[in-house]
């Protein structure tokens, strides 16, 4: 089964997000800030990672970071979720080593689990 971790602090979105998932048969787990998201990730060893970026303690950015520096969490597919649209900023993120950059705002969850799939195969 593949498993997704949602590193998401708005808790209303983590649930719809993670509940589509669910549903279209994917194992899910969750992070609230970016220090938990971390210590999941080496814990749970996802597919693929669901990141947001303004998040309490550690932002997505430094998560990002902290993760392409480690060989075996490099390998781990993640797609930014977040409401920084500003063109720096999904270029910083893109050139952290995230595979895609969604602007909440502009997709629903049935566009990100589209998203999800094509990343995934």
């Amino acid at each position: 089964m593949v498993k997704i971790l949602i590193i998401e602090d708005d808790k209303f979105l983590r649930e719809l997000i993670s509940q589509k998932l669910v549903k279209e048969g994917y194992e899910i787990c969750e992070a609230i800030d970016g220090e938990e998201g971390i210590k999941q990730v080496r814990k749970e060893n996802p597919d693929l990672i669901l990141l947001d970026l303004i998040l309490p303690g550690i932002d997505g950015f430094d998560v990002l970071a902290q993760m392409k520096r480690d060989p075996v969490l490099a390998k781990i597919p993640v797609i930014i979720l977040s409401n920084l649209g500003q063109k720096e900023d999904i270029e910083k993120g893109i050139n952290l080593g995230a595979d895609d950059y969604l602007i909440k705002a502009h997709f629903t969850p049935n566009e990100i689990i589209e998203k999800i799939k094509s990343v995934l195969k």
